[in-house]
């Protein structure tokens, strides 16, 4: 009897192809571009794609400090942080978050961070995000491509 057997193939990370990636936040929607940038990190764009896997790019976010959120969030939203001890749970809304030292990078760390999956994956794939305030960053060397985040789906 002859039957056709199909086997899903898994990427390994030796396989992966990783590259570095520049995204311009100039004018982004918080939750759009974050969106993006964790499918990117995930490596859902590429065809080569396992679930548990590390196979996406290293993104780095430049301009971070010209970000925009929908609505009224600059002023409403809130960042809740918790210690561990009893009376340890602080609340700060993004304006006040803005204008602390890295205030931008938390911001968009934050929000990367929960779209990526929970658990070990997740904080390797977090360790190839690179966020920088301004428009000059630290990795020439890498040689990153400059991609348009408004064109990906």
């Amino acid at each position: 009897m002859k039957t056709l057997s199909f086997s899903t193939h898994f990427a390994t990370p030796e396989e992966a192809k990783k590259e570095w990636v520049v995204v311009d936040a100039t004018d982004q929607i918080v939750g759009r571009l974050c969106s993006k940038v964790a499918k990117i990190l995930r490596g859902k764009y590429k065809p080569c794609f396992t679930p548990n896997q590390d196979c996406g790019d290293n993104v780095i976010i430049i301009n971070a400090e010209k970000i925009q959120f929908s609505g009224n969030k600059w002023a409403e939203k809130e960042l809740i942080t918790f210690s561990g001890y009893p009376g340890g749970q602080h609340k700060i809304n993004m304006q006040d978050l803005a204008k602390k030292p890295n205030g931008y990078e938390r911001i968009l760390r934050h929000a990367v961070k929960g779209m990526l999956p929970k658990g070990r994956l997740g904080a390797k794939v977090l360790k190839n995000l690179y966020i920088y305030e301004g428009p000059e960053h630290n990795q020439q060397a890498q040689s990153p491509k400059t991609i348009d985040i408004n064109a990906l789906k």
